[in-house]
């Protein structure tokens, strides 16, 4: 019997020596493999009745940290995310040009106040008034670029989201399959480490592109979860979604196997894909937003400037923007004075009529005051004009008109609205149009009608800053009792139909409308649908005030030299009127260039930048903001950069530990080899010299 104890004894322990051989061996072969975890073979004693048997095989496991396999996951994500939003900060900022060179786009507006100083010089030169509309002309189509390109890098971003979340799917898909087959090894006694390192590469390949929480099941395998713990796979693969709209900001939902609910939204926190949706949601529109802003508020220097000048000869009519409100809000809160005179087409006036907006008064070639409001002031001004003229307003534009040959000049005087001159904010004289809404500086106040059909809704969605909807609302327009701009806010702002629970909207000084998320959740808007009117045909809320990226996003592609100018430079307004000129004298003159040297000093006027992109509201030169705005885009990229270079260190030395570890030590092997074949040696000596002593039993016994 003890002959029998002691070859079961050796045989027990050839097994294990070959099994650990067999371990060692596979471990060295794959010395060089990347992401292989080397393994270990455990065993035990086997007792029986309190003696010992031999030894016994438990399993063939891994050698991981799991610590330091989530410290490197975390890390892969995180250098993931930056390092996409860096390739793609550096592509957008290639679109303004190189800073050294001619042809970067903040220094257009340099070369139009060149073109226009040299035009102040030499105001009869035709070609000169050509070359300083074609700088501007430039600037604007070279703006138009800038916005379709930034527009394409953003499909761009949705196709590359929609792949990384196909690729997603995939990845779990091939996790879960792999859990069966590792779960059926470990009931069987098997060797599941092949499966086990194939799924720890899919996991790898898998916090590249979202941020996971991974953990270890009972039977073998994992449980991958999102960062707020839904069940992503393990016990069957979920299915993610890239949920995207033109208006709103996109997010991924995720359906779970066997889910009595549908999609559900998850946080991403981190990897390419929180990446792509920071570019897609945030960074690319604000770099839109503010190339919006920067354009209109350089139109709106050069047109205050045009609009404060006249021509030579004058025109014989001006016919004003589309400014999106009726003729009684549009006239409204105007303070200053402003002059309308006739001219003949050498200059002398022939008429003018005096507006006094703080008193409310006309006066007809400075005679006494006429009273006017601002819903008979289009009427008031017809009437007064009388034969020499006529002013009326139609489709939210301005029109004043001379007859008889006569022509129209406009004294910009001390009136402003929003900020504005009388005939800038009317556009009458403009040197640049829009084919939208130019500004959402709407001059608005609380007090004013709204203009808007009662009922019609305006549906607003509020998001995390991942994207990741909070809630959506549909704001009603108030009924006609509660008529007014401020009566509008108050129903955005509510806390049970609008936004109030998440942040408010403010009407500011210029009638601008600003959405602005409130502390902790600090939540993003978009506009999801607008179904309102402005005065039957105008522009929708979100039209009129820029709320939401599709207002936003068209404004820089928008603009265009006056189409007027265009086709006759010499009707540029480069001269200024002259009311105290002597009567029977011309108030204007075809020599002179006042005006296009006020266009040349537009550049340098200090002017209100509302809030967009990384900038706040900031008053400021047109040529101080193109350096902050250029300068932003410059830091967003090499901060992108600097993150991506730290991420990656970490992750660099996350994996360095970790493979410190996991990794096979080829010196450590060798020892373990020759450990493994003394001990095979040994174990096969015991079972020759069991063979022998039976051998020689039998014998004696024959």
């Amino acid at each position: 019997m003890s002959l029998s104890i002691a070859l079961n004894n050796a045989a027990s322990g050839l097994t294990a020596a070959q099994a650990s051989l067999t371990a060692v061996s596979d471990n060295i072969a794959n010395v060089n493999t990347p992401g292989y975890v080397r393994k270990v073979v455990t065993q035990q004693q086997l007792v029986v009745d309190g003696a010992g048997q031999g030894v016994n095989i438990t399993g063939v496991h891994r050698v991981t940290d799991q610590y330091l396999q989530l410290a490197s996951l975390t890390a892969s994500s995180d250098s993931s995310r930056y390092d996409i939003t860096s390739q793609f900060l550096d592509n957008a900022q290639t679109l303004f040009g190189d800073p050294s060179g001619d042809g970067f786009f903040f220094n257009l507006p340099d070369e139009i106040a060149s073109s226009f100083a040299a035009s102040a010089n030499d105001p009869s030169s035709s070609l000169l008034r050509g070359q300083a509309l074609n700088s501007v002309s430039n600037f604007l189509s070279d703006a138009d670029r800038i916005n379709t390109q930034i527009s394409q890098l953003s499909t761009t971003v949705d196709s590359r989201i929609t792949d990384d979340v196909a690729h997603v799917n995939d990845l779990l898909t091939q996790i879960n399959r792999l859990n069966t087959d590792i779960s059926r090894a470990r009931l069987s006694g098997g060797d599941s480490t092949g499966s086990e390192n194939a799924q720890d590469s899919l996991l790898n390949d898998l916090s590249g592109l979202l941020n996971v929480k991974v953990s270890p099941r009972d039977t073998g395998g994992v449980t991958v979860r999102s960062a707020e713990g839904v069940l992503l796979a393990g016990d069957g693969a979920s299915t993610l979604t890239y949920n995207r709209s033109s208006t709103t900001d996109g997010y991924i939902s995720v359906v779970t196997p066997g889910a009595s609910v549908g999609s559900q939204p998850i946080a991403v926190n981190s990897g390419e894909i929180r990446g792509l949706l920071d570019l897609r949601n945030t960074k690319l529109p604000g770099l839109t937003d503010q190339l919006g802003e920067f354009v209109s508020r350089t139109a709106q220097q050069l047109n205050a400037a045009s609009n404060a000048s006249t021509a030579y000869p004058p025109p014989t009519s001006l016919t004003g923007r589309n400014t999106g409100l009726d003729a009684t809000t549009a006239s409204a809160n105007f303070t200053g004075t402003s002059t309308v005179a006739v001219l003949n087409p050498a200059g002398v006036v022939q008429k003018t009529v005096a507006i006094d907006f703080t008193a409310g008064t006309m006066s007809i070639n400075g005679g006494a005051g006429i009273a006017f409001t601002p819903a008979n002031f289009v009427a008031q001004l017809n009437a007064n004009l009388g034969a020499a003229g006529s002013a009326s307003f139609a489709n939210g534009a301005l029109t004043v008109a001379a007859t008889g040959g006569n022509g129209i000049s406009i004294d910009a005087g001390t009136a402003t609205k929003a900020g504005q001159g009388f005939s800038q904010f009317f556009g009458l004289n403009d040197l640049i149009r829009s084919s939208g809404v130019s500004t959402f500086d709407t001059g608005l106040a609380a007090g004013d009608a709204n203009g808007y059909t009662p009922g019609a809704t305006i549906t607003l969605q509020l998001s995390k800053a991942d994207g990741t909807p909070i809630q959506t609302v549909a704001v009603a327009v108030p009924p006609a009792g509660t008529p007014t701009v401020g009566d509008l806010v108050n129903a955005l702002n509510s806390n049970a139909s609008g936004v109030g629970l998440y942040g408010a909207f403010t009407l500011d000084a210029q009638g601008g409308l600003t959405f602005k998320g409130a502390p902790p959740l600090n939540a993003q808007l978009s506009v999801v649908t607008d179904t309102t009117q402005r005065v039957g045909g105008g522009p929708s809320i979100s039209a009129l005030f820029g709320i939401g990226t599709a207002a936003r996003a068209a404004r820089p592609g928008s603009y265009l030299v006056n189409p007027t100018l265009a086709a006759n430079p010499t009707q540029i307004p480069f001269a200024k009127l002259n009311l105290a000129a002597a009567a029977g004298t011309p108030a204007i003159s075809a020599g002179d260039g006042q005006g296009a040297q006020a266009l040349a000093d537009a550049n340098a006027g200090v002017t209100l930048f509302k809030a967009a992109g990384n900038l706040g509201n900031v008053s400021m030169t047109l040529a101080d903001y193109g350096a902050q705005f250029g300068g932003s885009i410059g830091r967003d990229s090499a901060t992108a950069e600097s993150q991506k270079t730290s991420s990656l260190a970490v992750k660099t030395e996350a994996d360095a530990r970790r493979q410190a570890v996991e990794g096979v030590n080829i010196d450590e092997e060798l020892v373990h080899l020759t450990t493994y074949q003394q001990a095979y040696n040994a174990n096969a000596r015991m079972i020759q010299a069991a063979k022998d002593l039976f051998d020689i039993l039998a014998n004696i016994i024959n």
